[in-house]
Formats: C-alpha cells, structure tokens, sequence
C-alpha cells in the first residue's frame, strides 16, 4: 500500500505549538495549494489543507514559519474521527508531515508580514553557509587573497562590461 503526499503552499496563518502531556512538540498550519487550473471565471483556486508536524520538526515549523511563507511539506495523510460537542461523529483528515522544506530565505517573508523576534532563537544571517543565496552576509574578500589579472574586467575596479547581441547565447 502506499500513502503519499507531496504539497507545495503558503502558510493561511501562523502555526500553533503546542506539547502534548508527555512533553512531545506538535504543530499544526493549513498550507494554501494552487490549483493547476482555473474556474469558469478565469481565476485560480485554492486548497486549503490541513497538516501536522511532530518533535523538533514541529519547533522548527514554529519558530520559523508565518502566515505567507512558502513551504513543502512530505508526508501522508490520515483520517480519524471524534463526537463533536453536540454530539455527532466530525470526521477529520490531515496530512502528517514526515518532511518539511523551507522554500525561501529567512528574510524573504518579511515584506508580507515582519515576524516577531524570539530571543533565544538562533539566526541564519550570522551561521556559515555555503549557500551565498541563504546567508544575508555579504563576501568581502581581502586584497592580500586578491591577484589582478590585467584585463579581467570581472576585478573590482575593471570598468563597464560591454557586450554585443553577438555575445549572448539567445
């Protein structure tokens, strides 16, 4: 048998953390999904589905995530059931997430909606990274790890670049 799931979304809101009784880390967020087609009106739709995420996954989600920012959750989904408080069956479903990818910078929510600082929470800006596009730094290198080639106009310093339509591979 096989139960898989593979979703790509926006957070709707903020995800809620939450320890069970023995001390166990829990999420749960609602991802919004496009739609790969639109409606008879033109505009395109959304799924809005319900995902949980257990343990250190599940602090990451929390401490990292807001409402609009871009996540892809693997995982499978799961039914179950309970008596509402009027007393008829609610049936739920809900994918628990085995994975979960942050698919942008930190920092890239931020014009959406600023997220709150928590002070104990570690920051990437100042981590090494070997992914120049994560780490907000900048890479300065210094004159003594620097030799000048004479026409290199790719050197600090080497002037405009001009190039022709002949140069381009398009």
């Amino acid at each position: 048998m096989i139960n898989r799931v593979v979703l790509v979304g926006r957070l709707t809101k903020d995800p809620e953390l939450k320890y069970t009784q023995s001390g166990i880390a829990v999420t749960r967020f609602t991802l919004a999904v496009n739609r790969a087609f639109s409606n008879q009106q033109g505009e395109r739709e959304a799924d809005f589905i319900s995902c949980v995420a257990w343990r250190k996954q599940a602090e990451n989600i929390a401490n990292y995530l807001r409402k609009g920012s871009l996540a892809g959750v693997d995982g499978r989904i799961q039914t179950g059931s309970f008596e509402g408080q009027d007393g008829k069956r609610v049936y739920t479903t809900e994918v628990i997430a085995d994975s979960t990818q942050f698919l942008e910078p930190r920092g890239a929510n931020q014009e959406r909606q600023p997220a709150p600082s928590y002070g104990g929470a570690p920051s990437y800006n100042n981590a090494p990274s070997h992914d120049q596009g994560y780490n907000q730094q900048s890479y300065q290198p210094s004159q003594q790890n620097m030799t000048r080639v004479d026409n290199d106009p790719f050197q600090p310093g080497g002037g405009p670049i001009e190039v022709t339509d002949d140069d381009l591979p398009f």
